[in-house]
């Protein structure tokens, strides 16, 4: 008896002095540990890649068109005396083709093209159909024979800063790209024979090695006007 009146003392003497009792203790020191684990799960967990448009509402800028808006916008009235901004020629939509005619044989292949392209772009490809049936190829019309993708507005731009400043100094002895494959209209067009010079391919991973055209379209009237359009932009041509 004398043991328990004294504990009931001790307690009613912690309480006075305003210290909490043991459970409660207890219980403050596992709240706080699993606040700890939380906010270190939080810092472990990697952040969401936001899109090209959630981007933008948070008042980002792709560099090209920053670029573009800054530099070429002002280049090209200066040079062709445009008398409303509209007359300005600008990049419309950029498309990428890759072939993937073993794909017939094994349809892994054209999995893997396809995989490939939607790295490279950002932006799941469409297969591609023959239009037409060809025997000597054993083709027939509605069979898949690559696929292509069509970019515009900030992807766009994102790709085409990563073609400029990346893909394109990666290639093996590039000395420029040739300033005579405009269309006449306006539109410039190149191939590439490897997809690896892009870093977002991972080389133990390629099923096999394969080329694409990549196609610009613009709003100028004139190759000239084009020409100039893409090089204010960076693209890096060869001086003939």
């Amino acid at each position: 008896m004398a043991e328990e009146t004294k504990s009931k003392k001790a307690k009613g003497e912690k309480a006075e002095k305003g210290e909490k009792p043991e459970k409660a203790e207890k219980a403050e020191k596992a709240g706080k540990a699993a606040k700890a684990g939380k906010a270190e799960k939080a810092k472990a967990k990697p952040e969401k890649e936001l899109s090209p448009e959630e981007r933008v509402e948070k008042g980002y800028v792709p560099r090209a068109l920053r670029r573009y808006r800054e530099e070429t916008v002002p280049a090209l009235k200066g040079k062709f005396n445009y008398g409303n901004m509209l007359q300005v020629p600008k990049l419309m939509k950029i498309v990428i083709n890759m072939g993937c005619g073993d794909g017939l044989k094994d349809p892994k292949l054209l999995d893997a093209a396809v995989s490939d392209m939607a790295t490279i772009a950002g932006q799941r490809p469409v297969i591609t159909k023959s239009s037409r049936s060809v025997a000597s190829f054993k083709l027939r019309k509605g069979m898949s024979v690559g696929c292509r993708v069509t970019l515009r507005g900030m992807r766009m731009y994102e790709f085409f800063d990563r073609l400029v400043n990346v893909a394109l100094p990666r290639i093996r002895d590039f000395r420029g790209l040739s300033p005579d494959s405009f269309d006449g209209r306006g539109n410039y067009t190149f191939g590439l024979k490897e997809q690896i010079v892009f870093p977002e391919i991972e080389y133990d991973k390629v099923v096999k090695v394969r080329g694409m055209d990549i196609t610009m379209t613009t709003s100028a009237r004139t190759d000239q006007e084009a020409f100039e359009l893409l090089k204010g932009l960076g693209m890096p041509f060869r001086q003939s």
